[in-house]
């Protein structure tokens, strides 16, 4: 334990006499340097919170949060597996789905597509208004009608408007194991905006049952997409799934969109890596204060120990003074930190107006404001590992200190 005698002494060695001032001087820079780290590292850590965020409700705006389907890719009694599906703790709602994938065209502009048939009676229980329908009603997708909806990428680069008849090509198995192509004709109704590349450049929408019919299903879907009450949870409440229903097939969001998190964690790991070099830079300053400040008071360490204070004594006054500028730094980085994570969005349109210039501008990015997600466990394991890591850059000047010879010391004085 600390006695009150070295607090008081580390303390007291904190404060510089005028001979000493570079000292206090390389001290300031160290706690500075250590404050903006931390600060810098919660900061970036919020943002890409943010974004990974901001990218996973657009993910799902267009997709559920699970998928059920039978062994064999088809479920002939979706109905029934509806209702089995919703009955299931955690799931908020259900609803078919038929994917198709193939070719449209539109004039002599031909694309690939991603067909998802939906029935709107039951999409508008599954994802309410999530499609943000530019143009268009999701009503209009009514089986037989031919009705079809195209993500706004996709409309611009056919150059279709509502009304233009457009044609799919859907590759659709044949009796001896080849493909056949099928051609449909079907009418533009309307124009979503996900606000994701993958979707609004890829994505239409038909009825459930114009989508079956192309590829000769009759009344059957794909497969079973539901929405669980809590998006984390949807791993959980697949896996129950697939043991519970039995002859079924099960798989969630973070299954089918892994490689985008992955890109995420990724990044956050190596921004982590790289903003804890300056913390690591700010406490190789405090060993160097620590080691110049053991030189300048190497005889008032003697006079400490033919007081009577032991090694371990001297040890712990530089300690507490390396510590004391080690977490008084780490200390106002967390509050530094946690005030600009949390004004992010309000800060950065200032600075955007204040130099005349627009970080991410609409037309090259979807996102235009940037999103900022603070996350108590980050902040937590920052300011942990910043307490340790200024604490171990005490022991070596502290160590030495301890191996002052007083006999040796004094010799001279």
């Amino acid at each position: 334990m600390i006695s009150p005698v070295e607090l008081f002494i580390g303390l007291r060695y904190l404060r510089a006499k005028r001979r000493t001032r570079f000292v206090s001087f390389i001290t300031l820079i160290s706690l500075i340097g250590i404050a903006l780290g931390v600060a810098a590292l919660i900061v970036i850590l919020s943002v890409m919170n943010g974004f990974e965020g901001e990218l996973r409700s657009r993910l799902l705006s267009m997709s559920a949060h699970g998928f059920v389907t039978g062994s064999d890719g088809v479920t002939s009694d979706w109905r029934q597996l509806v209702r089995d599906v919703e009955a299931e703790e955690g799931v908020a709602a259900a609803a078919p789905v038929v994917e198709l994938e193939g070719m449209i065209q539109s004039g002599r502009d031909l694309r690939a597509v991603i067909v998802h048939g939906i029935d709107p009676e039951y999409e508008q229980r599954l994802s309410g208004d999530v499609f943000n329908l530019v143009e268009g009603e999701l009503s209009t997708l009514q089986p037989g009608s031919r009705g079809i909806i195209l993500g706004r990428v996709l409309a611009y680069d056919l150059g279709s408007r509502i009304g233009d008849g457009v044609v799919l090509l859907i590759p659709r198995p044949a009796g001896d194991g080849t493909m056949e192509p099928v051609l449909e004709r079907f009418v533009m109704t309307g124009v979503f905006e996900a606000g994701l590349q993958d979707h609004d450049s890829i994505l239409a929408l038909v009825n459930t049952r114009d989508a079956a019919d192309i590829l000769g299903l009759g009344d059957e879907a794909t497969a079973v997409r539901f929405r669980a009450d809590d998006v984390m949870a949807a791993p959980v409440v697949s896996q129950k799934l697939a043991q519970r229903i039995g002859g079924v097939t099960a798989s969630d969001w973070t299954v089918e969109n892994a490689s985008y998190f992955r890109a995420i964690r990724l990044e956050k790991m190596m921004m982590s890596l790289i903003l804890s070099l300056i913390i690591g830079v700010a406490a190789f300053n405090i060993v160097a204060s620590l080691v110049m400040v053991v030189t300048d008071k190497t005889n008032d360490i003697a006079i400490l120990r033919t007081l009577g204070m032991g090694p371990n004594g001297v040890v712990r006054v530089f300690f507490v003074q390396g510590a004391m500028i080690g977490w008084a730094g780490v200390l106002v980085g967390v509050l530094l930190g946690i005030v600009l994570a949390i004004n992010v969005p309000v800060i950065v349109p200032v600075l955007e107006q204040l130099f005349g210039f627009q970080i991410m501008p609409g037309d090259v990015y979807y996102v235009t404001r940037i999103p900022s997600e603070l996350e108590w466990p980050d902040v937590t394991v920052i300011s942990i590992a910043a307490f340790l890591l200024t604490s171990l850059a005490t022991l070596y000047p502290a160590r030495r200190a301890a191996l002052v010879n007083p006999a040796a010391a004094l010799r001279y004085e």
